[in-house]
């Protein structure tokens, strides 16, 4: 297990089960601090969470009083690790389906390219549900056309390495991006921003409901708000934002 005093795990939770705590284990197994952000929780979830940190050094449980979207919490407690000093925050969901044991190595990638964005490339298992699958394939496509190149090989995968400042001011300039779009709209302004970036492969689980899986994915809801995700961003694309995908497609491809 390693500590840090610029990196920090970021977890945000919002009616994770157990499986909240089981993530945060997993995590501090191999990393501290660790930081979960409730965000208006109503199960219950946290408080395993507040008494564990009780006793472990390392982890803190900051709270949001009302439910305002993965997004939002991932700001926030961005926003309070950069006033505490820290540089970058590696985020992972808090139902279990992101790799604890890759967080050392995309660390230690940060520290190497510290001004990167460093992005998790999803490793699926069988049990992957299909239909998400393919569903996937459309936003990726997307994406690729958004930012003219395949800077962000899976702009759904949340397990990454923020450099705090640059994704603050992302955030900080829209109102959007706080809910189920954050994931693919933060990396694609971080991207148009000029943030380079570095894609490493990660293996990613589902768990059935058996085992404790939980999905706050609404099938009708969420992917209404992903076409009009990528009708706002191609439309700001084509409108002014081709410029500076271009510059920096341009600079990525650059010997």
């Amino acid at each position: 297990m390693k500590t840090s005093g610029s990196q920090l795990v970021l977890i945000p939770s919002y009616n994770s089960g157990g499986l909240l705590e089981a993530t945060i284990r997993e995590a501090l197994d191999h990393w501290r601090p660790v930081w979960v952000v409730v965000d208006g929780s109503t199960d219950g979830s946290e408080r395993a969470v507040e008494s564990l940190a009780a006793g472990v050094p390392g982890l803190r449980v900051l709270r949001l009083p009302a439910n305002a979207g993965k997004g939002a919490a991932v700001l926030f407690g961005a926003q309070e690790a950069a006033r505490a000093g820290f540089t970058h925050a590696l985020v992972m969901d808090a139902d279990c389906q992101h790799p604890a044991g890759m967080i050392n190595g995309f660390f230690t990638a940060s520290a190497a390219h510290p001004d990167h964005l460093v992005l998790g490339i999803p490793v699926f298992g069988p049990e992957a549900p299909q239909i998400r699958l393919q569903g996937r394939k459309i936003s990726v496509a997307l994406v690729h056309l958004e930012t003219l190149g395949s800077a962000i090989r899976d702009p759904l995968f949340g397990f990454r390495v923020y450099p705090l400042q640059p994704l603050i001011e992302v955030m900080t300039r829209t109102r959007r991006a706080r809910r189920y779009d954050f994931d693919p709209e933060v990396a694609v302004r971080m991207v148009w921003d000029g943030v380079p970036t570095l894609n490493l492969p990660a293996p990613c689980r589902y768990l059935p409901r058996s085992a404790g899986g939980i999905s706050h994915f609404h099938y009708v809801r969420d992917n209404v708000r992903m076409v009009w995700l990528h009708t706002r961003l191609i439309f700001e694309f084509l409108l002014w934002r081709w410029w500076s995908a271009w510059r920096h497609a341009r600079r990525r491809v650059s010997p």
